[in-house]
């Protein structure tokens, strides 16, 4: 038997992309660990965890809240990919690709918010 948050795509997709973040964020130079490595980590699992925050009763202004959140949270993950690539801390190529996964992400989460009544 699964919780239902555990069947939902976004959630399965962030839970995915919070563990691609969380190896980004151990590469990060020590003088980050408490600051860019911390937020960057912090934001994205927030994007599953507020997924599954409310996805269990599903009350549906509740749930759109949650999703809000999670959404937010991707974008601050986002910001934080940005000051990363600027500090060179990862790749161009790297940064693209988590770039472009975020997108997309972000993309099926507004979607899936726009359809909870």
């Amino acid at each position: 038997m699964k919780f239902k948050f555990e069947k939902l795509i976004i959630w399965q997709k962030s839970m995915d992309f919070g563990e691609r973040i969380n190896k980004l964020a151990l590469s990060f130079p020590k003088l980050e660990v408490f600051n860019l490595s911390s937020q960057i980590r912090r934001a994205a699992d927030s994007i599953a965890l507020n997924i599954s925050e409310e996805a269990i009763g599903q009350s549906n202004p509740e749930f759109r809240k949650f999703m809000g959140y999670s959404i937010r949270s991707l974008a601050e993950v986002v910001t934080c990919l940005h000051k990363a690539k600027n500090r060179e801390y990862l790749s161009i190529e790297n940064f693209n690709n988590l770039y472009e996964e975020s997108f997309n992400l972000i993309n099926m989460m507004v979607a899936f918010k726009n359809k909870i009544k």
